[in-house]
């Protein structure tokens, strides 16, 4: 006696069917992976420079002296130019000057950040924060330094933003808010 087989399997069409299917899932799926990967780099640009600020903060108190966050893209002397995305650096500032001189140590660097992420300081902060040896934020004038400093991902909308809010006794928060455009 012989067997009696019979195959079974998919059709051309099924199978293009089934592929068109998982394009267009894809296709849906897309904008908000994107969503969720650039809301993780503003979360981390924030937290880094969170960090950094408590590092500075508790380092000030510790050596009983000047500790200073500046922007750096190299990461051996502070920037005046360009936002934080670049990087920065956490040192020692014998002199009170907000610029890393020969002798002073750096106790912290940071490289740069994606370059979706824009990172940047309101007036105050722009280009450092300086931390005394009480824990408090001082510019070299010796006024107080509070500020905000800003993480986003820069579109045309309405966009979800990460703060690092300092304030006037060099007390450093994170926030969220909503902006019209990234500054």
């Amino acid at each position: 006696m012989r067997g009696s087989f019979h195959c079974s399997g998919y059709s051309l069409v099924e199978m293009m069917f089934a592929l068109v299917l998982v394009v267009l899932a894809q296709a849906l799926a897309a904008p908000a992976v994107s969503g969720i990967v650039n809301s993780s780099r503003v979360n981390n640009g924030a937290e880094a420079i969170f960090n950094s600020l408590l590092l500075a903060r508790s380092e000030a108190v510790k050596r009983n002296g000047k500790v200073v966050v500046c922007k750096s893209a190299t990461g051996d002397g502070c920037s005046l130019s360009g936002d934080w995305q670049q990087g920065w650096i956490v040192f020692h500032d014998a002199n009170n000057n907000a610029t890393l001189d020969a002798g002073e140590t750096i106790l912290y660097r940071e490289a740069g950040l994606s370059p979706q992420v824009r990172i940047s300081g309101n007036g105050p902060v722009k280009d450092y924060v300086s931390y005394g040896p009480h824990g408090k934020t001082n510019l070299i004038s010796g006024a107080f330094q509070a500020g905000t400093i800003t993480a986003c991902i820069q579109t045309a909308k309405q966009i979800p933003v990460r703060q690092v809010v300092i304030n006037n006794s060099g007390r450093p928060r994170l926030a969220r808010a909503m902006l019209e455009a990234c500054p």
